[in-house]
């Protein structure tokens, strides 16, 4: 998919993390350079302790770097405020995790609506986004189903349909078929491909070089610094 600067969404220039444990200075991201572009299907592929866990809180705005520049939507993250960053998180960034993250004594409706409760959106605009999400992601029959009542893939559309609810700039997803087996994490993935292909932009965090070859660009880190291409299986 061919992109102009205009398109460009997410830009890092620089990024570091460090963590100060006792004496010592643990430079965890060492100069992460990044562009993502609007409508881009991006993997971040590394193994335990490669720093993606770290860049991925830091596009998230969970975390702000130690030092570089990072915009995402024409904002500089590191200058916002706490109140700032958690309104960025609500509207640019649909989460997506490996746990699913579903209040368990809620249905899920419940579940989908609630970053627009947060978000004070009106009663009725949120519930019918509520059921069109749902809808969307084949769950219009499972809507009063609590988590505990679904399968494992049905709670991972449960999460895709939260992370949809205030379309967000990105959906960032965090190894989204790590609790799945084989074929329900192949069904979760074409779910992927089909909002990718309605244009969402997805950032998806691995350790898994197969999922990683379902999206269209494959960034690799490793000790802290990144380069294009796929790790090779082992």
């Amino acid at each position: 998919m061919s992109a102009s600067k205009d398109d460009v969404i997410l830009q890092m220039r620089g990024i570091t993390k460090d963590y100060v444990m006792g004496e010592e200075i643990s430079h965890v991201l060492k100069g992460i350079d990044l562009e993502v572009k609007r409508g881009e299907f991006l993997a971040i592929l590394g193994p335990s302790g490669s720093g993606k866990s770290t860049l991925m809180n830091i596009i998230g705005c969970l975390d702000v770097p130690t030092g570089g520049e990072y915009t995402l939507s024409g904002k500089e993250i590191a200058s916002q405020s706490e109140t700032s960053l958690a309104q960025i998180r609500n509207k640019e960034i649909g989460f997506i995790f490996q746990s699913f993250q579903l209040l368990q004594r809620q249905s899920a409706f419940d579940n989908v609506e609630l970053p627009m409760l947060y978000a004070n959106m009106p009663e009725k605009e949120r519930r019918a986004r509520t059921r069109e999400m749902l809808e969307k992601v084949g769950l219009g029959d499972k809507m009063r189903h609590y988590p505990n009542q679904l399968s494992g893939g049905q709670q991972q559309r449960v999460a895709i349909a939260r992370a949809l609810t205030m379309n967000p700039t990105i959906l960032l997803a965090d190894e989204p078929t790590g609790a799945l087996d084989q074929k329900t994490g192949a069904q979760v993935m074409e779910l992927f491909h089909q909002l990718n292909s309605e244009g969402r932009t997805i950032i998806m965090i691995t350790h898994d070089s197969k999922i990683a070859s379902h999206a269209s660009r494959i960034v690799r880190i490793l000790d802290g610094n990144i380069s294009e291409g796929a790790l090779e299986d082992a």
